[in-house]
């Protein structure tokens, strides 16, 4: 169970899985966890792109994101001129909800990523796209998990619902519950909104992290539905196009109380 990448459009690239970047690869050694990862010697256009991508983001947050990463993107302080140290990152996770990063050279094989979720690691890349890419990468790259992962999990309800996603795809041995659960994994962490005091906001770090999804996601094209355990897990997706389809949660307790359901009944937990 590989979580596909977190954007596509089809005019970005073939259809064939054929970018060596998409392909996921096993771990043969441990990765560095927190204060073990380094900084790379990243050049001036990484920066400068990091600058872009920070920039334009931030600017199309107000009124889209959800309060809960709002909230979260504030804390961390993540430094918008250049590209945030991992380990730096890695503290602030763990002072707030006992979660560290792991420095992850690419897209890591399905059962290394979820054992680290289990252990409340998050697998982070620390290369940033070409700006060939600013408005779509296939592959992870440290914006999308930087800027889009981890003010999320600085939620304790989202952060302990990310750790029950790992626990569960752990203990999956069904095919047809595996492809259940991805499809869980798709509409949540990476095509989630949330319904907030002040209308429905973005907390999906496919969405968040890119531009056409974030200005389309909440118009009246993409169809919003609540959000089902049973429903989500049923429901196709297309990596390949804007998220026609989205699913709201009430709340964050909410979905960790339905996932807890969900995954009870389905003999994950």
């Amino acid at each position: 169970m590989t979580p596909p990448p977190a954007q596509a459009q089809p005019e970005t690239r073939a259809q064939d899985g054929s970018d060596p970047r998409c392909v996921p690869f096993k771990l043969s050694a441990p990765i560095p966890v927190g204060d073990e990862i380094e900084y790379p010697d990243y050049s001036g256009e990484d920066q400068d792109v990091w600058r872009t991508l920070y920039a334009r983001q931030k600017g199309l947050l107000p009124g889209r994101a959800a309060a809960e990463f709002l909230t979260g993107l504030e804390a961390l302080e993540l430094d918008r001129e250049r590209i945030p140290a991992l380990a730096d990152v890695s503290r602030r996770l763990n002072g707030s909800t006992g979660w560290r990063i792991a420095r992850t050279p690419g897209l890591l094989d399905a059962r290394d990523f979820f054992a680290h979720l289990a252990r409340r690691i998050f697998p982070c890349t620390d290369y940033v796209r070409g700006r060939g890419e600013l408005d779509y990468t296939p592959a992870p790259d440290c914006f999308h998990d930087i800027f889009g992962h981890t003010p999320m999990i600085m939620h304790p309800r989202f952060a302990n619902f990310y750790q029950k996603i790992g626990l569960a795809a752990l203990n999956c041995r069904n095919p047809a519950v595996e492809e259940a659960l991805t499809r869980i994994y798709w509409f949540t962490v990476e095509f989630g909104l949330v319904r907030n005091p002040e209308g429905l906001r973005i907390y999906g770090n496919g969405i968040i992290s890119s531009y056409a999804e974030t200005q389309f996601s909440l118009t009246s094209k993409a169809r919003k539905h609540p959000f089902i355990a049973d429903e989500v897990a049923r429901q196709p997706y297309d990596i390949w196009h804007l998220q026609g389809d989205l699913f709201v949660v009430e709340s964050f307790e909410d979905l960790e109380s339905s996932f807890d359901d969900w995954a009870a009944r389905n003999a994950l937990a």
